[in-house]
């Protein structure tokens, strides 16, 4: 983490040479509704989307919504996650998520931040990419890859992913929240390593904190 900062202006000059390096950059994650699509962010917890989309082609023709969710057993939700982290507290959770859509949502996904935040496994990562995916609108999920990376590069210098997020929504170009979310993912899975960055590779060598 650097305590240097980069200014507004190199800012948008890094998201512009990040927009041109990942032109197709968005959610890696496979599904066909809102309620599919919250199911997969709470199932990628701590697991890759990799991982997650090797199970959900089966989970969802089994449980394609909330009310077929909502009634399943938990133990054979649990054994057709089995294979991702976590799976047995996962299934726990997204089992309580369907009940709790059907009693208080008609089923359907709450386009609320807070709201979202009610049901088991969804924190502010998981409702903010839930929003930017599914609703449209401008946010910043911030997940270990945008922790790392934003902070690494100057774009913050923030201790939590938090205040990671706050600090991202008022620096980053507004118009263009959800866009750098998934160009910081991107960048951090294919450059900008956790252990081992590759800076002597890095479009952004010329502007990053890190480097200088």
């Amino acid at each position: 983490m650097t305590a240097r900062l980069l200014t507004d202006k190199e800012i948008t000059e890094a998201v512009d040479i990040l927009s041109r390096l990942y032109p197709g950059a968005e959610c890696a994650l496979h599904y066909g509704s809102v309620f599919q699509l919250l199911v997969s962010v709470v199932l990628s917890a701590q697991t890759t989307d990799v991982s997650v989309n090797k199970v959900t082609p089966v989970f969802f023709a089994r449980w394609p919504d909330a009310a077929a969710l909502a009634g399943a057993d938990v133990t054979e939700v649990s054994e057709t996650i089995r294979t991702i982290g976590m799976y047995r507290q996962k299934a726990s959770n997204v089992v309580r998520m369907a009940q709790m859509l059907l009693e208080d949502f008609g089923g359907e996904v709450p386009g609320d931040f807070e709201k979202l935040q009610t049901f088991p496994g969804v924190g502010r990562k998981t409702a903010n990419v839930v929003l930017s995916v599914g609703f449209g609108e401008q946010r910043i999920a911030v997940d270990t890859h945008v922790f790392r990376v934003a902070n690494r590069i100057g774009f913050c210098a923030e201790p939590t992913p938090e205040k990671t997020e706050f600090a991202l929504t008022e620096r980053l170009p507004k118009d263009r929240l959800s866009d750098s979310h998934h160009y910081l993912i991107w960048h951090g899975r294919r450059v900008c390593h956790a252990r081992k960055p590759d800076c002597e590779g890095c479009a952004l060598s010329g502007l990053c904190c890190f480097i200088r």
